[in-house]
């Protein structure tokens, strides 16, 4: 029975468990060691000397004077939700209701690890998908042409089935605008192409039932190079594009003044990856083929026309980029097989040592990654913590930061080839949780910014959610057979 404990409402903890799961999860010791136990073996503890971990936990342990009021609270273990209850009715901390961290301190024990129940199946590989900003919407992109966004406050329900235009290859990546009425999608072209997402219309082919816009980034190439395009986000205004190429260039677009803006030659190779660094839009990260993180201020570009600094560290190739939003932190995935966490401050402004050449030969799209390279280390990491378990080979796996909202930003999460996801601590660096159900690679996930959800997606077309729990009950495991025989009846 899923039973809200009084006087706690669904803003405060979001998905309440009641009393008997709580005290099940905290009277027994640490939720991390167990989750840790119950998933297969943890990393050594990386035990952050650095302000990320103050920060991590200023924002994930419950209120000071909460913590010290309560009998018995050990500092090094989580703090019982029933005790932190029982604190908040006599009102330790002076403020009558629970704060930020102590909700994520809540929540971000509780890991969205129970499924997976079936969201969609597709017959082609998914590539990206993500939630909204504000959760309420889901969106997966296919190598078959379509996108669907997924309404997640009506049952999943599909609430625009897109077709895309000029497809080369497959969508490389989507992007939904800030005010959810607008989403771009990319592929292995220069042409970037922007539709209406909050037209009544469920079905959405192009140039025949809606217009799909073409953005030519082209232009500032003179159309002499037909590049693709690997990553493309909106800035936090939703006046911006940033894209990142197989040119090795970045490149901005102005969609109020509808023209490129901005091109970068940024890099020796393909820049796999972009992101704006905050909502200032001044910074922006990119990540390449050519193993380095860069950093660039739009403000000094002109002047400079170079970088504002260069994160070395991976060894190889760097797929994915998630910025913190601080400006000031962000999180690099690489073909090394690792996730490395950056604090711009540690920058250097050009790349600060030369690599020895590979002792061996490699290919990520089609070979396992060689196991003389898993011990070798850059000679100049700059990075502050790295994170390894997961494998990333065949395709551009994607990271990210776990929810602000929930989780305070605790943890980091990737996608795998191997085809699960996994979780990690990012201040211990221990493998917290990893989720096995796809028999392909898990390219894409996003975890819900409110509740303990998390959607992964994989090649072999299934979307499922991961949660904790749904309606306070575990699904039982379901084969392959099953799942299918679910979705088409």
């Amino acid at each position: 029975m899923f039973v809200r404990p009084s006087g706690i409402s669904i803003d405060e903890m979001g998905y309440a468990l009641s009393r008997l799961e709580i005290e099940e999860f905290y009277d027994e010791g640490s939720a991390m060691n167990e989750a840790s136990n119950s998933h297969g073996k943890s990393k050594s503890p990386l035990n952050l000397d650095h302000e990320i971990a103050q920060l991590t936990k200023l924002r994930s342990e419950p209120h000071q004077q909460l913590s010290k009021a309560i009998p018995g609270a050990e500092r090094d273990l989580p703090v019982s939700v029933v005790k932190m209850l029982a604190g908040r009715e006599c009102n330790y901390s002076g403020r009558g209701k629970f704060s930020s961290a102590d909700r994520c301190h809540v929540l971000s024990r509780y890991l969205p690890v129970n499924g997976p129940w079936l969201v969609d199946q597709m017959p082609s590989r998914a590539y990206v998908s993500q939630f909204s900003a504000d959760g309420s919407l889901f969106f997966a992109g296919f190598q078959g042409s379509q996108i669907k966004i997924y309404n997640v406050e009506r049952g999943w329900k599909v609430q625009k089935n897109i077709y895309a235009k000029s497809l080369r290859w497959t969508i490389t990546d989507t992007s939904l605008s800030p005010n959810q009425c607008h989403l771009v999608y990319a592929s292995m072209s220069p042409i970037v192409h922007i539709i209406n997402v909050g037209s009544a219309a469920t079905e959405s082919v192009a140039n025949i039932t809606e217009l799909h816009d073409g953005l030519d980034l082209s232009a500032a190439a003179d159309g002499s190079y037909s590049f693709g395009i690997f990553s493309v986000k909106f800035s936090t205004d939703g006046r911006e594009l940033v894209a990142g190429s197989s040119d090795d260039s970045i490149y901005v677009y102005d969609l109020e003044a509808n023209k490129l803006s901005l091109r970068i030659p940024a890099h020796l190779s393909d820049v796999n990856t972009v992101c704006f660094a905050d909502e200032s839009g001044h910074l922006i990260y990119s990540g390449s083929d050519d193993n380095l993180c860069k950093v660039w201020d739009r403000r000094c570009l002109t002047a400079k026309g170079k970088a504002a600094g260069i994160l070395t560290g991976h060894l190889e190739g760097i797929t994915f980029l998630d910025s913190r939003g601080d400006g000031r932190y962000l999180i690099s995935n690489g073909k090394d097989q690792a996730i490395k966490l950056w604090d711009i401050r540690k920058m250097s402004s050009n790349a600060s040592c030369d690599v020895e050449r590979r002792p061996y030969e490699w290919d990520y799209r089609w070979m396992d990654y060689p196991p003389q390279a898993r011990d070798l280390k850059h000679p100049c990491d700059q990075s502050v913590a790295t994170y390894t378990g997961h494998s990333v080979l065949r395709t551009l796996i994607r990271c990210y930061f776990s929810p602000e909202y929930s989780t305070g930003q605790k943890y980091i999460y990737t996608g795998s080839h191997d085809s699960c996801v996994y979780v990690y601590d990012l201040v211990s660096g221990a493998q917290v949780a990893v989720l096995k159900h796809h028999n392909s690679p898990v390219r894409d996930c996003s975890w819900h910014p409110n509740y303990p959800m998390l959607v992964s997606s994989s090649w072999e077309g299934d979307v499922v959610r991961w949660e904790f729990p749904e309606n306070g009950k575990t699904p039982t495991p379901m084969s392959k057979k099953r799942i299918r025989r679910r979705h088409f009846y």
